[in-house]
Order: C-alpha cells, then sequence, then structure tokens
C-alpha cells in the first residue's frame, strides 16, 4: 500500500502543473513586453504625474511606477498641479476627492486636457458609483480604476494604458481636410470654413475616425473603440456626434455631411465639389 502511495505521488510529482506552466509562460511574455517597452522610449521616457492627497498611497504609487522605471512627479492638491505643473506628462493618475472638494479631480481632468488634448488621464479613486464612472470617461478620461489596487495591477494598467497612447500617436498622419473642414491631429485643431471649432479629445477622436474612413460606415463599436474609452454606450456616441454636429452648424446652418445609419452606426458624407 505504502509502495503504490509513492509511485502515485512520484508520478503526479513528475507531471507539469498547466497553471503553473500558463502562469510562467504569462511572466516570460510580460518581460519580454516590459523590455520592448522600455527599448521603444516607453517606461525610461514617461513621466507619470500622481495627484493623491492620501501620503500614503502617494508615495506607495510613485515607488511602485518609479521601480519600473517611470519617472514620477506627485502632488497632493488642486493647487500644487495649477502652479507646479510644468510640460505634458505621459499621463495622469488622478484621484476625485482632494482635500475638502469631493470633485476636485473632474476639474483637474477638464484643466488638463483643454491644456493637454489627448493626454491619458486615469482616474484612480474609491468612488465606485456608476455615475461618477461615466461622468470621468465623458469627461476624455481613458480608464476609470478604483481603490484598493495592488501596485503590480497599477503598473501594468499604466503600461497597457501608454501602449495605447503610443499607437494612437503613431497612427496620427498628416492634416485632414475634407472641403471647408480641416483636422490638425498632431496640434488638436480643427477649422470648418475657416473659422476655429472647439472640440472636446472625444469628439475629436470621433471627427478623425470618420474622416480617415473616408465615407465607409463605421459602426457603434468601432466608433466606442476610436474614443480610446473603457465604458462607451450607442447613446453616450449618439450624444457626441449630436454636439459635434450642432458646433459645425453654428458655422454652416446647411452641414450635413454626418450621415447616421440607423441602429447601426454612422458614416462621413462628403461635400459635393
Amino acid at each position: 500500500m505504502e509502495l503504490t502511495k509513492t509511485r502515485t505521488e512520484s508520478r503526479a510529482g513528475a507531471m507539469p502543473n498547466r497553471l503553473s506552466v500558463a502562469k510562467r509562460g504569462m511572466v516570460a511574455v510580460r518581460a519580454r513586453e516590459q523590455l520592448t517597452f522600455e527599448w521603444t522610449g516607453g517606461a525610461m521616457h514617461s513621466h507619470i504625474v500622481v495627484v493623491e492627497d492620501d501620503v500614503d498611497q502617494l508615495a506607495n504609487y510613485s515607488y511602485a511606477l518609479s521601480k519600473k522605471g517611470f519617472t514620477v512627479s506627485g502632488y497632493e492638491s488642486p493647487d500644487e498641479v495649477l502652479h507646479a505643473l510644468s510640460g505634458q506628462p505621459s499621463l495622469v493618475l488622478l484621484d476625485i476627492h482632494l482635500g475638502k472638494d469631493p470633485d476636485a479631480g473632474f476639474g483637474i481632468c477638464r484643466w488638463l486636457l483643454d491644456r493637454y488634448p489627448g493626454l491619458p488621464v486615469i482616474f484612480l479613486t474609491s468612488r465606485t458609483d456608476e455615475i461618477d464612472q461615466i461622468f470621468g470617461l465623458r469627461l476624455g478620461a481613458w480608464d476609470y480604476l478604483t481603490k484598493p489596487i495592488s501596485a503590480a495591477l497599477l503598473v501594468e494598467k499604466v503600461a497597457a494604458v501608454l501602449k495605447r497612447a503610443n499607437r494612437s500617436r503613431q497612427a496620427l498622419g498628416s492634416v485632414l481636410q475634407d472641403g471647408p473642414l480641416i483636422l490638425d491631429p498632431d496640434r488638436a485643431v480643427v477649422t470648418y470654413q475657416g473659422q476655429h471649432v472647439n472640440f472636446t479629445v472625444t469628439e475629436m477622436s470621433i471627427l478623425e475616425a470618420l474622416l480617415r474612413a473616408g465615407g465607409t460606415l463605421l459602426t457603434y463599436d468601432q466608433l466606442a473603440e476610436r474614443t480610446r474609452q473603457t465604458v462607451v454606450t450607442n447613446n453616450t456616441l449618439s450624444t457626441h456626434i449630436k454636439h459635434i454636429r450642432r458646433k459645425l452648424k453654428a458655422i454652416d446652418p446647411s452641414f450635413d455631411a454626418l450621415i447616421n445609419v440607423y441602429g447601426t452606426g454612422y458614416r462621413w458624407e462628403s461635400p459635393p465639389g
């Protein structure tokens, strides 16, 4: 009986644990990705700004990111961000409740995106209400993370968003023009009939996607992907389209290039001539 048990244990010990093998493989892949990320100008050239009023959490986040090669600047209040931030960071981790202001992070997000259109912002907060998440994403945040979060997962999230941002920048081409509409992705500037149009980051991303599609229909899912946000509903997209249409109609009441294909998506129809 004892001999049988020993053989069984020996046989079990010799068999590879599939889960362990899979995990080791994932670790190896992550290691290669991290090296590639650094070699291609990722972590070593990325400046992460963390806005967090809990000094312990601020220190923990900063330490975890610094260990992976990121340059990190930490701020505890909106005033510090407004007066001390110099130059565009690569990414901002932003708490919502700062000091006595429960919504300070939303205001900082607006200020950052007005100043640096396209800047990746990730909300990192203990607020779990869906309405806060939707509002944050509609402001133009690239992701919304809730506390508590492990240092390892936080670093992965930051690296993933930076990769998306790098791919988005690489995908940007030259100035796009269709009739009287001109969109400069690099400068985040849109003009229509010679007049500047003030679009949000999300509106500009949707408009750019439609222009690049060259009249091809883009489904709701395709447009949602172009917004770079994680939670986008059809109604949200329709609202963004409505705002784009309204801003262009304010310059030219006859504007009608944004075509809705009911229940499917939208396409851009170039004006005649």
